[in-house]
Order: structure tokens, then C-alpha cells, then sequence
């Protein structure tokens, strides 16, 4: 009887955690480039509806073309959210053509503000924080906002090495929400040491963060892609588990994966339910479609063994 129920138990907790891993996979973001999504002739083809895409805004991107790309995805049933780089901005004036356009020319209602990549911002505007203090998005009725995470710090905020100043614009932004008739969340960089992210999401929670987090995840692609990427993104820790993956052979010969990483967080959240992290969000850089393949293969596969 005590195998039995041994046995039991142990299905139980494999079915909880393959519902957890579902859970976690089926409300997926993804996003775009305007350049990318150009390339694509019909979106409903691999993508379902109702899904929220990012469009990142890459300097030298015409503000035409991303709104123009928001319209269209809108047109076809996503939940569209641009990114808005605050040190591609000159001026308040030149946020609200943008906002303007975005709601009222594109049907947009939701945005992903950051800082940006660029090392000199072109003008008065600097920071995410700096957007939501404008007031516009809450003029122009954006229903949902959400800010940058950085699980591995940020070289380009905290030049130290610490997470001083991330932590700190991180407290401004959930004080910020509790203001905001906006819903808000993190979403983060993609990252491949799921024991980093998970000490993360503690140690903002136990500081009095609150805001749910979309958990950045780099969508199937080479090895040697990948290590391109999170060189230049800057990803701490993970990067030292690309490079230990790359040293062996039979892996470096196939596409990565995130099954295990995912699989990882899956199973924490299936053992701390009161875990910020709410979903995750796909970086495609193994091309778009592939990843949507990937995610909507394994959310189907889960519905199959859980149903």
C-alpha cells in the first residue's frame, strides 16, 4: 500500500508540474522588428489570435513604419505593444505624436517603456521613468504599461557590477503602479540560468515588488547565435551556461532549447505559487515563426498529457 501510494503521489506531482509548465507556456508574448514582420505574409498562419506582440524599436527605425506595423498586427487580432526607448526621444512633444499615433492612428493601448540601447539619449528624455512621469500614456488611455527587468543587472545602468540603481528605479516604478489606473508588469531580458532568476524574483518580492513578471526566454536557434546575443545583451550567469553547453560537442551540433530552463521555473512555480513570475515572454531569434512553432508544439503536447 505504501508503494501505492508512493506511486500516486509521484504521478500527482508530475501531473503538477506538466500543468505548471503549461500554464507558464500558454499566455506566451512574442515579439517583432518592423523589418522582420515584413517578411511575413500572414501572422494567423502559426500565430493564434489574441497573442501580445511586441514591436521593438531598433534606432534608425522610421516611427512610421513602427506604427504601421502596429496597425496591421492590431488589424489582425494581436494585442500589439511597441516599445517606446526613451533616449531615441528629443522631446515630450515628439512622445505625444508618438503615443498619439500609436492610440488613435494603430488602435494601440499597451507599451513597453525602457530606457533604450543608445549610450547618449538625443535628448530631454532618459529613462522609462521619465515616460510615465509625463502623464501621456494615462491621457491616452494605455490600459496596460509595462518596464524592463534585469535579473543579471544592467552594465549600462550600474557600471560597478551592482544592482544599485536598477533596484532602485525598480522600487520608483511599482510606487508608480500603485498610482496608475494602468496594469503594469516586468518583463525581462532572456536569460538560461533559471537558480539566477528565481534568487532574483525573491529578493525583489522581499524588497516589496509586486508587479508580476514576464519571464524573457530566447526562442530555439544555434548555439553559436545565441552566444552572439547574450554577449551583446550583456546576460551575466547565463552566458557562463552557454559556454559550458557549447563545450559539449553533441549539444554545439543542435539548435538550443529552453525545454530545461523552462522546465526548471515550471517546477518552482508549481512549488512557490506565490512567485511573481506570471508568464513568459519569447525573444525569437531563431526567426519567428519557429518559435511560435515551438511554443504553440509544446503548449498542445501539454494539453494532451494533461487533458
Amino acid at each position: 500500500m505504501a508503494i501505492l501510494n508512493l506511486f500516486k503521489n509521484r504521478r500527482a506531482d508530475e501531473k503538477s508540474e506538466r500543468a505548471s509548465f503549461g500554464a507558464l507556456l500558454d499566455g506566451y508574448s512574442i515579439e517583432v522588428m518592423p523589418r522582420t514582420a515584413a517578411k511575413i505574409g500572414n501572422f494567423r498562419e502559426f500565430l493564434p489570435a489574441g497573442k501580445r506582440v511586441y514591436i521593438a524599436h531598433i534606432d534608425g527605425t522610421p516611427i512610421d513604419d513602427m506604427v504601421a506595423t502596429a496597425k496591421r498586427l492590431t488589424d489582425d487580432g494581436y494585442v500589439v505593444m511597441p516599445h517606446v526607448p526613451a533616449r531615441l526621444i528629443r522631446d515630450k512633444a515628439m512622445l505625444e505624436d508618438w503615443v498619439n499615433r500609436y492610440s488613435n492612428g494603430a488602435g494601440v493601448s499597451q507599451a513597453l517603456l525602457l530606457a533604450g540601447g543608445l549610450t547618449s539619449p538625443q535628448g530631454e528624455l532618459e529613462s522609462s521613468l521619465q515616460l510615465l512621469e509625463t502623464g501621456l500614456f494615462d491621457r491616452y488611455g494605455f490600459k496596460r504599461l509595462h518596464i524592463a527587468g534585469h535579473p543579471e543587472g544592467n552594465r549600462d545602468i550600474d557600471k560597478d557590477g551592482t544592482t544599485r540603481f536598477v533596484d532602485r528605479a525598480l522600487k520608483f516604478k511599482q510606487a508608480y503602479s500603485e498610482s496608475s489606473d494602468a496594469e503594469m508588469a516586468i518583463v525581462t531580458q532572456f536569460a538560461f540560468d533559471a537558480n539566477s532568476i528565481i534568487r532574483w524574483t525573491e529578493r525583489i518580492a522581499e524588497a516589496g515588488v509586486t508587479l508580476p513578471i514576464h519571464l524573457g526566454v530566447a526562442g530555439p536557434t544555434k548555439l553559436q547565435t545565441l552566444i552572439k546575443f547574450a554577449i551583446s545583451c550583456g546576460v551575466g550567469p547565463s552566458l557562463s551556461v552557454l559556454q559550458r553547453r557549447a563545450m559539449d560537442l553533441s549539444k554545439l551540433l543542435v539548435p538550443y532549447e529552453p525545454d530545461e530552463f523552462l522546465t526548471a521555473i515550471a517546477n518552482h512555480k508549481a512549488t512557490h505559487p506565490q512567485s511573481l513570475i506570471e508568464q513568459i515572454h519569447v525573444f525569437p531569434l531563431g526567426g519567428i515563426r519557429a518559435s511560435a512553432d515551438w511554443v504553440n508544439e509544446r503548449v498542445l503536447k501539454n494539453k494532451v498529457s494533461t487533458g
